[in-house]
Formats: C-alpha cells, structure tokens, sequence
C-alpha cells in the first residue's frame, strides 16, 4: 500500500467513528445513546442476560453497563427483579415501553445504516458485510 493511500484499518476506524456520531445524533430525540440503543437491541435478542454477558455483548465496561441499566430501569424501559432466583445474577429484560423505545430506536439507527450504504450497490453492500464478518472471524480466533 503507497503512503498516500490510508490503511484500511484507519478507513475502518474513522467510518466507525463516523457511523457512531451519526447514530447518537439520530438518537437525541429519543433521549437514548448508542449504548442505550446496543443494551435495548441486545436485551431484545436475549431476555434476561445477566449484566456481565450484556456488558461484553455491547463493548462497555460492568460497571457502566450497571449505571447503563439503572438510567433504562428508572425510565421503566428495563426490569430487574429485586432478587436472583438463584446465584446473583439479576435477568434484565425490556419492557412494553422498552419495546416501543427500541421500535423507535431502530427506525433511526435503519435510516443512519441506509444512508452510509447510500453510496454502495447491493451486491457490494452485501460483500461489505461478508468481508467485515470475516475479519471479525479472524481476529477473534
């Protein structure tokens, strides 16, 4: 690769980095942040993950992931039992009002999606995401 040509690592980083302003500004109205958007989408796909498995699923530390919880419990968007069944594990789940905050949510994060890929034909958005699911494979091995 020339020197004047920049690395797709950066290129990957700086769309990243793009994509996630776009999303929060796209989130704003809804009072929600990417990371409120991630735990909402994650909490949908696995009723009660524990706070641990939900924390490593949406690239945030536990302890933020907990504030993360409360601020979505607080706006009655999450529950938590007060108590585990069993262990110490508190299963969060949405709510009828998290479920509609995510519907919202996600019809904002679609349009940011649609308008990145604006520029790409099908077949190649369709190889963008093979490409990238093969360079997570690789670099999580």
């Amino acid at each position: 690769m020339s020197n004047s040509s920049p690395q797709l690592g950066y290129l990957l980083k700086h769309a990243q980095s793009l994509l996630h302003l776009r999303m929060d500004e796209a989130l704003k109205p809804l009072d929600l942040t990417v990371s409120h958007y991630s735990c909402l989408y994650r909490l949908r796909l696995e009723p009660g993950i524990s706070a641990a498995a939900l924390a490593r699923r949406t690239f945030v530390t536990r302890q933020s992931m907990n504030v993360m919880l409360q601020q979505l419990i607080d706006r009655e968007l999450v529950t938590r039992p007060a108590q585990a069944d069993s262990g110490r594990a508190l299963p969060a789940v949405l709510t009828p009002a998290g479920d509609a905050a995510l519907d919202a949510a996600q019809a904002l994060v679609d349009a940011v999606e649609q308008r990145m890929l604006s520029a790409l034909t099908p077949g190649d958005s369709a190889a963008l995401a093979r490409g990238l699911a093969a360079c997570v494979d690789s670099l999580a091995e």
